[in-house]
C-alpha cells in the first residue's frame, strides 16, 4: 500500500516531514532489503529504531496493514542476520534480556536497590555531590521522576487469591508484570482491590514472568516467545475466564501472543485462548464488572479538571481508549477535559526515551502544550512508560504541584467506595 493515509499520524514523519521517518518510507526500505535493492547497514537500523512503535498507523490504515508485526520482524533479522555488537553490549543485553527481566527474584532485588536509593538518603548525596552530572541529561531527568519502587511484588503483600466482594461475577487473572510489579506496586495492588470491588475473584499465578516486549520490540524473538508459552501455561493452569493488565505495553503484545506463535502449530490452540482473554483493567471493569460506586466529596466546593492521555498501545492495538473515559466520567466532583491529540504519542515507548531521547523530547514538548492547555490538575494515563513521561514532563514545564500525573487504577481506587 503507498496511499499516505499513515503520514499524518505518525510522530517521527510529523517531527521531521521525512518519507523515511513514515511507516510507508520505513515499508519500502524493509522492501529494498528484502529485494536485495538495498544492503540493510547501520543507516537502515537506526530508521527502523527511529520508529516509536505506537502503532498509530495501523487504525489509519484502508488494507489493514500490520505494520508493528513488519517493524518487529525487521528488528528480529537486523539482530539475527546483520548486527554484530561489541562485547559489553553483549553482555548488557544478554543481562537485561536473558537474566534479569525474566527473574522475578531478581526485579525484585533491583526494586529493593531502588527503595534502598530513594529512602535511605543516597539520593540526596547522589545529587548533592553532582555524582547525578556523570549521567546523560536524559538519564539524570528521569532520576527526578523515579517512582516508589519495592523489594515486595503483590503475591508477597497480598497473596495468590483475593475474592470478589459480594457476588462473585467471574474468575481474572491478574498479569502483574515485571517493572509494574517492583516500580509500580501500589497500582498493582489498587488494580486487584478495585477488580474485587467489581465483582471478580483475583488469581495472580506465581510462575507467570516478563510479557515479553521489551524483547520482542529488540529483536530477541526468541526470548519473547519463551515468555510467552511460560506465561499460558501459567494462567492456563489458573484456569481464569480473563486475563487483566493494567498496562498498555504489555497488554498490546499479550493480546498477539497468538501471533507471536504463528510458527508453532503445537502452541496454536493455547496461544488463542490466552490472547482472546486478556483485558484492560478498564475495559474489564466497563465491560463486565459490577458498577462501582465513586464519593463524592463533600468538602469540594469546585469540581476537578481531570485529563487522559491514552497508552498507544491500548488505543492502537488493543482498542480500548472509550472504557478508560468513561470511568472517570463517573468520578464524582470530577470535570473532565479532552486533551487535543489525546491519541497521539508521547515519546515514551517503552524504553525509547532512552535509547532516542532527542526525538522522545521533542515529541514530549508537542504534548504538553496540549497538556497545559487543559488547565487539569490530574493527567490520567493507562501505561507506566506514559506515566512516568508525563511525570518528566509535568517536571520540566514547572507544573508540579499545580497537576498530578496518575495511573488511572491508582485514581479510581482512591474515589471509590469501598465495600
Amino acid at each position: 500500500m503507498r496511499c499516505g493515509f499513515c503520514l499524518p499520524v505518525c510522530p517521527t514523519f510529523k517531527e521531521t516531514g521525512i518519507e523515511a521517518e513514515s511507516p510507508r518510507g520505513r515499508i519500502s526500505l524493509m522492501k529494498a532489503a528484502v529485494d536485495g535493492i538495498m544492503e540493510p547497514g547501520i543507516s537502515f537500523e537506526d530508521q527502523m529504531n527511529h520508529c516509536l512503535g505506537c502503532r498509530a498507523c495501523e487504525p489509519a490504515c484502508p488494507a489493514d496493514v500490520k505494520y508493528g508485526q513488519l517493524i518487529e520482524q525487521a528488528r528480529d533479522a537486523v539482530e539475527t542476520h546483520t548486527k554484530q555488537h561489541r562485547w559489553w553490549i553483549r553482555g548488557v543485553r544478554k543481562m537485561v534480556f536473558k537474566e534479569l527481566f525474566p527473574s522475578q527474584q531478581k526485579m525484585r532485588l533491583l526494586g529493593s536497590g531502588m527503595h534502598f536509593y530513594k529512602k535511605s538518603g543516597l539520593q540526596s548525596v547522589v545529587r548533592k555531590t553532582g555524582v547525578v552530572g556523570l549521567f546523560s541529561k536524559q538519564l539524570s531527568d528521569m532520576e527526578k521522576i523515579l517512582p516508589d519502587a519495592s523489594g515486595k511484588g503483590i503475591t508477597q503483600l497480598l497473596g495468590t487469591f483475593i475474592p470478589a466482594k459480594g457476588e462473585k461475577i467471574a474468575t481474572v487473572g491478574m498479569f502483574r508484570g515485571c517493572l509494574m510489579d517492583v516500580m509500580f506496586t501500589q497500582t498493582n495492588i489498587k488494580t486487584v482491590k478495585l477488580l474485587s470491588e467489581a465483582g471478580f475473584d483475583v488469581v495472580i499465578p506465581e510462575t507467570q514472568n516478563c510479557c515479553g516486549a521489551l524483547h520482542a520490540h529488540s529483536g530477541e524473538s526468541d526470548q519473547a516467545k519463551m515468555l510467552a508459552k511460560n506465561n499460558i501455561r501459567a494462567f492456563q493452569e489458573a484456569g481464569v475466564d480473563f486475563i487483566v493488565s493494567n498496562a498498555g505495553g504489555c497488554g498490546a503484545i499479550l493480546v498477539e501472543y497468538d501471533h507471536l506463535l504463528h510458527d508453532e502449530p503445537e502452541w496454536k490452540e493455547a496461544a488463542d485462548w490466552f490472547a482472546k482473554r486478556v483485558k484492560d483493567i478498564s475495559t474489564i471493569l466497563v465491560e463486565k464488572g459490577r458498577p462501582l460506586q465513586f464519593a463524592d466529596s463533600e468538602s469540594a466546593t469546585t469540581s476537578t479538571r481531570v485529563t487522559y492521555q491514552d497508552s498507544c498501545h491500548l488505543r492502537n492495538v488493543m482498542k480500548g481508549s472509550n472504557p478508560s473515559r468513561q470511568l472517570l466520567k463517573e468520578v464524582g466532583n470530577v470535570t473532565f477535559v479532552e486533551m487535543k491529540d489525546a491519541g497521539s504519542c508521547c515519546g515514551s515507548a517503552g524504553i525509547y526515551n532512552v535509547t532516542q531521547p532527542e526525538m522522545a523530547n521533542q515529541i514530549l514538548e508537542g504534548k504538553m502544550v496540549n497538556v497545559n492547555a487543559t488547565e487539569a490538575s490530574y493527567l490520567v494515563t493507562s501505561n507506566p512508560g506514559c506515566l512516568l513521561q508525563m511525570k518528566l514532563g509535568i517536571d520540566k514545564h514547572g507544573q508540579k504541584g499545580k497537576m498530578e500525573a496518575v495511573h488511572i487504577a491508582d485514581f479510581l481506587y482512591d474515589r471509590v467506595v469501598k465495600h
